[in-house]
């Protein structure tokens, strides 16, 4: 199955799921309404698409528009040797996203670092806390909006064993 009839197919079984379809670097993209993220993930991870691997999965803070943060998720096929990007984008005011999780175990620590970061939750997420940070970290450091200078509460040592 070429490239051009793999996004067909995924257009013509998904349509309502895909906003968009584009090229970046030499991958397919793809631009995906947010409420049907989770569906199209299942969709795409069983054949004939067979994208078995979840490579990555970020976030990037736009700090104008409406879709304030979007989230990338980067996918695999082992059998036909090719990579398809999606995008959606979400509200600034809750970021929110179905969680993968039970679909690419990995999925869990890319969820989780992105929820520390950026602050999106996923829900139905196993175990949504932080990851990089501390429990009572204030704020996402990665948000545009963080500001740089600010003190973080100060967590106790813990004695030696």
């Amino acid at each position: 199955m070429g490239r051009e009839t793999l996004i067909d197919e995924i257009r013509t079984k998904l349509g309502d799921a895909v906003e968009s379809v584009s090229e970046s670097y030499g991958d397919d993209v793809l631009a995906v309404r947010p409420g049907f993220l989770r569906s199209l993930m299942v969709a795409l991870r069983a054949a004939p698409f067979d994208y078995a691997v979840l490579l990555d999965l970020t976030c990037v803070d736009f700090t104008a528009g409406e879709g304030r943060f979007e989230l990338v998720y980067h996918l695999y096929s082992l059998s036909r040797n090719v990579r398809l990007r999606l995008k959606t984008s979400l509200p600034a005011a809750d970021p929110v996203a179905d969680s993968i999780t039970g679909l690419w175990k990995n999925a869990d620590w890319l969820e989780r670092e992105v929820f520390d970061m950026f602050g999106v939750r996923f829900t139905g997420h196993p175990d949504l806390r932080r990851l990089l940070t501390y429990e009572g970290f204030e704020g996402h450091p990665l948000r545009k909006s963080y500001p740089w200078r600010l003190a973080q509460p100060r967590i106790p040592m813990k004695d030696k064993v």
